[in-house]
């Protein structure tokens, strides 16, 4: 089963300082049809403006995670971490029994980045924090795991058992994945096109991909996408 979700007809929210496209029923958007994705529960895609950002706030019970598309992003938390993220990087945060942290664009220029939040397998779970940056080569014409359960291989890992992929394709290339039985992922193509098994996704789009075995991915023009593997709901 695979399922389109064209970023058109997703919830954007518009502050000025902020635009961002909701995956998921979030913050002042509210449906009950589109809670989550098994253990994935909010993914959102955030233009962030310059000299602006989230002030301090908390999160409790969550494994979230921040892809780094475009620009710099400086976190600062309650555990004394304090770094600013650069494009190509990945900052998770394992916020079990509560962490206050903020999120600013300090520089002059809007930043992207998309924010995926993991539900995790237990309450008040010790907390976590880091990041990495990846190389561009690591992801060209390739699959790149970037996060995975502690269990994994990845140079992140969380504790919910999930594992995040990142690719840049090529025009014309294409990469082929085996989906095991009771697994099932949500995709994000975040710059270019891309053909799934037949189905035409662009800029922003998602699709939900269930009991499918093969899933072959085709670059329409330079792609640039990520997707969550995860237990089947």
């Amino acid at each position: 089963m695979l399922k389109k979700i064209d970023a058109k007809n997703m919830y954007l929210a518009d502050h000025g300082w902020l635009k961002s496209k909701f995956h998921f029923s979030f913050a002042e958007y509210r449906n009950m049809d589109n809670i989550n994705f098994g253990v994935l529960r909010v993914l959102n895609d955030d233009i962030i403006q310059g000299n602006t950002g989230f002030d301090k706030h908390p999160h409790r019970d969550m494994e979230i995670i921040s892809y780094i598309i475009d620009g710099e992003l400086t976190h600062e938390d309650s555990m004394a971490n304090k770094e600013t993220l650069k494009s190509g990087e990945v900052q998770y945060m394992s916020a079990g029994k509560g962490v206050m942290h903020s999120e600013k664009n300090e520089s002059s220029k809007d930043m992207r980045l998309l924010q995926i939040w993991i539900i995790p397998p237990e309450k008040s779970l010790a907390s976590l924090y880091g990041s990495h940056r990846f190389t561009e080569n690591e992801k060209h014409n390739k699959l790149l795991n970037i996060v995975s359960s502690q269990k994994g291989n990845a140079k992140i890992k969380i504790y919910q058992d999930v594992n995040i992929f990142v690719s840049k394709l090529d025009k014309n290339k294409s990469i082929k994945i085996n989906l095991e039985k009771n697994r099932q992922i949500y995709f994000v193509q975040i710059e270019g096109s891309s053909d799934i098994n037949g189905i035409e996704l662009n800029h922003g789009d998602a699709m939900e991909i269930k009991d499918e075995s093969i899933i072959n991915i085709n670059a329409l023009t330079s792609s640039h996408f990520l997707f969550i593997e995860m237990a089947k709901s």
